[in-house]
């Protein structure tokens, strides 16, 4: 079985806005024009062997890109292939909170993700700290990212020190999944993961050949290594992300451990 951590099924709203063009630059292509089908999305599952993808819904100052009912919608279409993952708007943690509650309560999601370079707010920001709690008591993870920004928006909030170490040490319950690896700043990504047992690596934004060094070493060398794949999809197709993956020479059970299993634990599937 192979899920997919980071994924989304995109509105053209969100495709089109101009923080992607740096990365719509680097794939050699233009978003789309129109709405993409959910059977696009789960063909491209089909074809890098993804039987179970999480989608995640996309908030920012200037609002939703991707709302939950969204992504709700897209969930029902393929109910069986996609999981959902809430956002929610930091500005207002209360109604946050409360919108959190209705994404795992009432529609099913299976965690929350916000990306802190799109609000320029590090995960040590106040306003984080009630959707943590939240997160701790309904059972989910809070996933971010980690490592530099592709967009052109500033990087330092992607540092996992001592962002990520800190809201750790805050909340040992807190089950923290840091996506796109943390490049440049692999080691203390890799570091923060061995030193904390709730926080784990995701591998969006990245195919298997571009894996930093000192990534790889982790997971060939640690039996309970905590990285699980993603693609970034649409970015990065699951194919794409995938080829090569059996030259970084995982036994079974790493293998099993970042393909699935480190998915399944961390969000409860």
């Amino acid at each position: 079985m192979i899920i997919d951590a980071w994924m989304q099924h995109g509105t053209v709203r969100f495709l089109q806005h101009e923080m992607l063009d740096s990365l719509w630059r680097w794939i050699g292509q233009k978003p789309p024009a129109e709405e993409i089908p959910v059977k696009v999305t789960v063909g491209a599952m089909d074809d890098g062997g993804v039987d179970l993808g999480l989608i995640s819904a996309w908030y920012g100052p200037e609002g939703d890109l991707v709302s939950n009912d969204e992504v709700a919608s897209f969930v029902a279409a393929a109910p069986e292939r996609l999981v959902g993952i809430a956002s929610v708007d930091l500005r207002k943690p209360m109604e946050a909170v409360r919108e959190l509650r209705r994404c795992v309560n009432e529609l099913g999601f299976k965690g929350l993700r916000v990306v802190p370079w799109l609000w320029e707010l590090p995960p040590t920001d106040r306003r984080y700290y009630p959707l943590y709690a939240e997160c701790v008591e309904l059972g989910i993870p809070f996933c971010t990212q980690v490592g530099h920004t592709g967009p052109l928006r500033p990087s330092e909030t992607g540092r996992p020190i001592p962002y990520i170490d800190q809201v750790a040490l805050d909340f040992p319950e807190l089950v923290i999944v840091g996506g796109h690896i943390g490049y440049p700043w692999t080691e203390e990504m890799v570091a923060v993961c061995r030193k904390h047992p709730n926080v784990y690596i995701d591998t969006s934004a990245y195919t298997v050949k571009r894996y930093p060094p000192e990534l790889v070493r982790y997971m060939t060398d640690d039996r309970n290594h905590k990285v699980m794949f993603g693609t970034n999809y649409p970015m990065i197709t699951p194919e794409l992300a995938l080829r090569g993956l059996d030259e970084l020479g995982l036994d079974g059970a790493a293998r099993e451990a970042f393909l699935s299993g480190n998915a399944r634990r961390a969000f409860r599937l």
